[in-house]
This record gives C-alpha cells, structure tokens and sequence, in this order.
C-alpha cells in the first residue's frame, strides 16, 4: 500500500496497514533541502523538491504545495512582503479593501494569468510528474474567514462582524467564488486533495461562525467534493467551541490545532469523521524528546480511536530535532 492508497482507504474508512501519516511541512522542508524559505515561496521548483525530498526521508505519505496565505491576496492586488528566509505577510494599515467600496470593483483572479497561482498550479503538475500515483498531492486554498481577514486586515474584520454584516457577506462570497476558481484549476493541474486553512475563523465565537464562516466552508468542500477530490479543513487555534460546526462540513479530514483535544474533536463530531492530529508543534514536537513525541501521539491516538491520522497541530517547526520527527513517523509506521 503506497501513501495515496493509504490516506484516500484511511479517509473511506477501509482497512490501512499503518496509520496514515500527513505533518505540514513548510519551513522545515525548505530548512531540510538547504534553501531559503523566500525561494521556497516563490519558485515552484524548489518548493517541489523540498517537499519531495522531505516526505521520502521521512516516509510521509503525501506533498503539499501551502507555503503561505498571500496567494490570492496577491493576485487580487495586495500590498504582500516577501522577506528572504520568513514567510510572505501582509500590513494591514495597507490592505487591499482598505475602503470598502473597493470590492465592488475586484474581479476574480485568473488562476493561469495570475503569476503567484500559476506558480502552484506548477508545482502542482510537477508532483504529479514526480510522485503521482504515489504519494497523495494536496492542494491548498484560504476559507471564507481567513482571505476575508487578508484582504480587509483581520482587526478590522473583527469589527466588521458588528457594525456591517451586509459587507462581512459580501466579501466572504467574493472570497469563495474566487477561492474556488483557485481550487479547480489546482484539480485540474492533479491534486488529489485540497486542505482548506481558515486560521481567522478560530477568533470568532458559535454565533459568527454559524452565521458568516459555516455555510460557506460547507459550501467549499462541497464543490470540491463535486470537482472530485477530497478535502482537508485546518482552522489554526482554539477552535473547542467550533467543533460540531467543523464536523458538520463534510470536510474528508478534519485537522485540528493542538489548542482543541482530540478527544473533544471526536465527540463533538462522531466515530465516522476522520481526525488529524495534533500535538503541540513548539512545546513537544520542538522542545520535547522522542519519548515525549510518543506518547504525545499515542495519547492522540488513544482518544481518536478510529479514524485518525497522524500530524501535528500544525506546521512542524523549522528547528525540530529530527530524532523527534522520526519519532512521530515511527508511531504511524507501528501502528494500525
């Protein structure tokens, strides 16, 4: 059974010989393949080989292309940094609908005319060239609630949620309908799942996110669903009070932060949704020993039950000791 058997059996609940294993790798990757995370971010060459290098090390059982959240901002026309050896940021004293009145004026980016989404696109159509068939290729696309923060600046959004919810609906339809051109045209180019990283959406409590973010994550997954790939949702942070929400998207994985306990997310969501996770990336996986990485994701595992595949909270830390990486595969690779 190779990585993208094991995941798509893992994820319709089929027999696997060892549990699936899928850590996101960013900073780390570029680190291992000795090239700067500005590189990283910006040519989709090196960011293939990092990647790929990194998971046959390892023995991860896919590739991904998420090297940052800016793509879409930037194709739409923001103000995005880029720094050498750091990831990509927006200001938001300079965000792109700084003035509201500007969105009735954006038009949807075009996935192959834009130079930053054609760039994954690219790697995308490389790793299918490289390792498809083999590993499992993940796409990667922003939710409602995260672009939305990106393009309006994420404190000010907050203040949106009060005082214009018409224009908070708005914007986070644009954002979807963009989101998901984005997200076709990297099914089309051969990614097998897309993960959808709605970091923004953990700030707001039940009532706003039932309102704003809910329905329109359900609606995302559900078209990539129809596009025909499967579909990962990764909300960074405490999300204990969004639980059921999440769980009820239809989303294939459900990745949670190390913030919401495993156990939490497998009662809140029910035996049948698969979980990812999700040990602390800083205070264990980093800071901690092999033994310590153990039985971190042993006690994971323990509370996921079924359905569950092995990662991180979220992205692995640059600086994490290799031993304790290794640590975290070897428990995937020795258990069912």
């Amino acid at each position: 059974m190779n990585g993208r058997e094991r995941i798509l059996s893992a994820i319709d609940g089929r027999p696997v010989d060892h549990l699936p294993l899928m850590p996101i790798t960013m900073m780390f990757a570029a680190d291992q393949a000795g090239v700067t995370y500005g590189e990283y971010v910006r040519d989709h060459r090196v960011l293939v080989d990092a990647q790929v290098a990194t998971a046959r090390r390892f023995g991860f059982d896919y590739v991904s292309v998420i090297s940052g959240a800016t793509r879409v901002a930037a194709a739409l026309g923001a103000d995005v940094e880029y720094f050498e050896d750091q990831p990509p940021a927006l200001a938001e004293d300079r965000a792109l609908l700084k003035d509201k009145a500007k969105l009735a004026t954006l038009a949807f980016p075009d996935p192959v005319g834009a130079e930053r989404l054609r760039d994954r696109l690219d790697a995308i159509r490389l790793l299918q060239e490289r390792v498809g068939g083999d590993l499992l290729i993940e796409g990667w696309v922003e939710g409602p609630c995260a672009e939305a923060a990106n393009l309006r600046g994420i404190n000010t959004l907050m203040l949106d949620f009060y005082d214009d919810a018409p224009f908070v609906e708005s914007l986070m339809d644009f954002v979807v309908e963009a989101e998901l051109r984005f997200a076709r045209a990297q099914v089309d180019a051969g990614a097998d799942l897309i993960g959808i990283g709605d970091a923004a959406a953990s700030l707001v409590g039940p009532k706003f996110y039932e309102r704003f973010i809910l329905p329109r994550e359900v609606k995302m997954v559900a078209a990539i669903h129809a596009m025909g790939a499967r579909v990962r949702l990764h909300i960074c942070g405490n999300t204990r009070r969004l639980l059921t929400g999440m769980g009820s998207t239809g989303s294939d994985i459900v990745d949670l932060d190390y913030p919401s306990p495993v156990r939490m997310g497998r009662e809140a969501m029910g035996e049948g949704q698969v979980l990812l996770g999700n040990i602390e990336p800083a205070g264990v996986l980093r800071n901690g020993t092999p033994t310590d990485v153990t039985a971190a994701i042993a006690a994971c595992h323990a509370e996921a039950g079924r359905a569950f595949i092995v990662g991180a909270g979220c992205e692995v830390c640059r600086d994490t000791p290799e031993a304790n990486l290794q640590a975290l595969c070897e428990y995937a690779f020795s258990h069912r």
